[in-house]
């Protein structure tokens, strides 16, 4: 258990700023017998004429009870890159701290740093196993680090870090460790959500574009303490979740099955086409995976994707990413696309 001062985390003129407050911040009930002429809205109905819920209310409940946190310590960003800038804007003074994270993981993390003109440090996993490599990050925090970056599932290795190497960073670290969880509904280990009551100083960060299939609506979720999200409500866009994001999310989260049977035929898939991978010829390593995708080393990655390109089939080159020479990451697909790939992948390998 750990517990630091979060408050003093925070950059001075985020801890002075008065945020703005939305008509609908001042008039929460929006739906009644009332006649709205508050926000400037147009009055005709056409079913998305009202401004959404700026703190997502029915949505916050929802997660709420599914995840067994409380409301008030979830955040919703349109996506998890809002997110993600978010954090670094409300504790990073622009031009003094730094962020770290370690490589190869998330490209954003460092896009989202240079944007805010935050100094970017990255650690290397070990090479043998994309662990982390405690004694590199430690060297390398100092009075300046206010955040640490841990992908688990990690991009692109694919695999979760071990829980007591997180923790040891967690409780030696005295700034924010965010726990990126865009990928645990695919994985067999447990989220770090059932850590938050024991330190506050973590923020678990989650999504709906994966395992639950809808990338395209942008909803990511952070969940932290009452007083860290009561701090990123505070710059938060007012209106940042539209209505039909909050509809469509609203409608798959009750339905529970929806999830369960995508992570399912996710598994199955996953699992044929780490047979068929280990038997071609050009693949020297598969990588363990704990996610719905798969990173392979090849001979020479560069002409196996371009192979696989003209085959019609679009697949991601890593190969210039630290630890990745000669990787491919794979998707999962549907049992149809992967028969395709797997197919596409056995005649190269016998041109080989």
């Amino acid at each position: 258990m750990k517990t630091i001062d979060i408050g003093s985390l925070f950059r001075n003129n985020i801890k002075n700023l008065k945020p703005y407050t939305s008509a609908r911040d001042e008039f929460k009930e929006i739906t009644g017998d009332f006649i709205f002429l508050d926000a400037n809205e147009n009055p005709f109905d056409t079913g998305f004429n009202r401004y959404p819920d700026p703190q997502q209310r029915k949505l916050k409940k929802v997660f709420s009870e599914l995840k067994r946190v409380n409301e008030d310590q979830i955040l919703f960003g349109n996506g998890s890159d809002e997110v993600l800038d978010l954090i670094i804007r409300a504790f990073c003074e622009p031009g003094i701290d730094n962020v770290l994270s370690i490589s190869p993981s998330y490209g954003m993390y460092e896009v989202l740093a240079n944007i805010n003109n935050v100094e970017y440090k990255k650690s290397l996993l070990n090479s043998l196993d994309f662990s982390l490599n405690l004694n590199d990050i430690f060297a390398q925090i100092n009075d300046n680090t206010k955040l640490v970056f841990l992908c688990s599932p990690n991009n692109p290795t694919g695999q979760i870090l071990n829980f007591d190497d997180v923790k040891r960073v967690v409780e030696g670290f005295d700034g924010i460790v965010i726990i990126d969880e865009a990928y645990i509904d695919f994985s067999t280990e447990k989220s770090w959500l059932k850590m938050l009551s024991q330190y506050n100083n973590i923020i678990v960060t989650q999504t709906l574009s994966k395992a639950f299939g809808l990338a395209g609506i942008r909803l990511g979720i952070a969940y932290a303490s009452a007083q860290i999200i009561a701090g990123l409500n505070k710059i938060k866009p007012p209106y940042n979740i539209n209505q039909l994001t909050q509809e469509k999310a609203l409608s798959v989260m009750i339905d529970k099955s929806y999830s369960k049977n995508l992570n399912t035929c996710n598994s199955i898939e996953k699992n044929l086409l780490y047979k068929a991978l280990v038997k071609l010829n050009f693949v020297l390593k598969v990588y363990p995976s704990d996610s719905n995708f798969i990173l392979i080393k090849v001979t020479n990655a560069n002409e196996i994707y371009d192979k696989i390109l003209k085959k019609g089939i679009v697949v991601r080159n890593r190969t210039k990413d630290d630890l990745c020479e000669n990787c491919l990451r794979i998707s999962i697909g549907t049992p149809d696309q992967n028969r395709i790939l797997i197919d596409v992948l056995k005649s190269i390998s016998e041109s080989e």
